[in-house]
């Protein structure tokens, strides 16, 4: 949802709690329950879980190779369940002409740096870049130019925009901040 008048405009950047992060998340938890519990009957000889036989697995190496891998697919598991409730990520770009002022602000991991907040004045943007990359993951991502900065991206990274709607975007944003575009 993005908020536009004459004088300002916002627009909400979805972070990490995105359907295919919920699917993964889930299919990597499922996997690495599977393996360690195949693992774990190995070992006591007899089946945890009915539909997971273990009959033709010795413990060792192949129960604690299942095992281990069962846990670290545990750990990625919750490294991206984390990440999903933290909702990383996520943000707002912010441009006000009256106060000629600019805002990104994006969540962060837990900690001394969970708000990440990046102001500036909107005389200081150079052009608004987009970056195009075709091919098997295709990546489109429109970056802001600042003098004396590094580019600010404002678009997420596994946003699979179209490249007409990042054209588009990218069309509104320098027309409102009357600045040029680069990288068509």
């Amino acid at each position: 949802m993005n908020r536009e008048s004459e004088w300002f405009r916002i627009e909400l950047i979805k972070g990490s709690r995105r359907i295919s992060n919920f699917c993964w998340a889930f299919i990597l938890l499922s996997g690495a329950l599977g393996f360690f519990f195949v693992g774990i009957s190995s070992y006591f000889g007899k089946d945890l879980i009915p539909f997971l036989p273990y009959q033709q697995i010795v413990f060792i190496p192949q129960g604690l190779v299942m095992c281990f891998y069962g846990i670290a697919g545990f750990f990625f598991s919750f490294y991206l369940w984390c990440t999903i409730l933290w909702n990383i990520g996520s943000g707002y770009n912010q441009f006000d002409k009256q106060k000629g002022s600019a805002c990104i602000f994006r969540w962060g991991f837990p900690g001394e740096n969970r708000r990440i907040r990046i102001q500036f004045l909107i005389k200081d943007i150079q052009a608004i870049r987009m970056e195009v990359q075709e091919g098997f993951y295709p990546r489109r991502i429109l970056c802001m130019k600042i003098k004396g900065q590094p580019d600010v991206p404002l678009t997420c990274i596994g946003e699979n925009s179209t490249l007409r709607e990042v054209e588009e975007k990218a069309a509104e944003l320098a027309r409102f901040s009357q600045i040029s575009i680069e990288g068509f």
